[in-house]
């Protein structure tokens, strides 16, 4: 699933984009608005397709001076299906944390980092995973193993998307400060913590 735009993952057109970017917001839009929100460079297709979705009923429009405003009918029979496209990101980060909390052994730290914590990524993209285990649970801990391979394995049902786990104990935290790898840098300026101690604190406390 391209997790940029997710909704593509129901159909690739752009519809269900301007649906999705309507649905996340109260404020009228014009057309021009719309298509930048989209990283569309021409607003034509934009246009045709909010064409179509009046003509549906599903978005009303109205006159502003030599432009249209747009805005989502929030009581048409399909408007929840918007708004479900519009919250795909916001519910995969819900599912994570509500698994976790399911966990029989908690992790001190879990974030999501990378092009899925950022919102640049592809349908092929990875979605990247920093765990870290409790003092006292060692790596090969049948419980700690069992449910960190079931967890990759929900999220890759959930998504499509490869999942990859940079895994590491709370004692190796203060190392991987110290060596600053590559991974240190992007946990700073792209993790959303979803688990545990903020990515900030754990990585001042190392």
């Amino acid at each position: 699933m391209d997790l940029t735009r997710p909704y593509t993952a129901v159909a690739p057109t752009l519809d269900p984009g301007v649906l999705s970017v309507l649905a996340g917001t109260n404020r009228p839009l014009t057309g021009r608005e719309i298509a930048r929100l989209l990283g569309r460079p021409s607003h034509s297709g934009v246009g045709a397709a909010l064409d179509r979705l009046f003509v549906q009923g599903l978005v009303d429009r109205e006159e502003a001076g030599r432009a249209f405003l747009f805005t989502l009918n929030r009581e048409h029979l399909a408007a929840p299906a918007a708004e479900l496209l519009a919250g795909l990101r916001e519910e995969l980060l819900r599912r994570i944390r509500n698994a976790v909390d399911a966990w029989a052994v908690k992790p001190s730290h879990l974030s999501l980092f990378g092009s899925a914590a950022r919102g640049d990524g592809g349908a092929d993209s990875d979605i990247d995973l920093f765990v870290v285990r409790p003092e006292t649970v060692e790596r090969q801990d049948d419980v700690w193993r069992v449910q960190v391979d079931i967890f990759a394995i929900q999220i890759e049902r959930w998504t499509g998307n490869p999942v990859r786990i940079a895994e590491m104990g709370e004692g190796e935290v203060a190392q991987l400060r110290k060596d600053r790898p590559a991974i240190v840098d992007e946990l700073r300026s792209d993790a959303i913590t979803l688990a545990g101690l903020d990515v900030s604190t754990l990585l001042e406390e190392a």
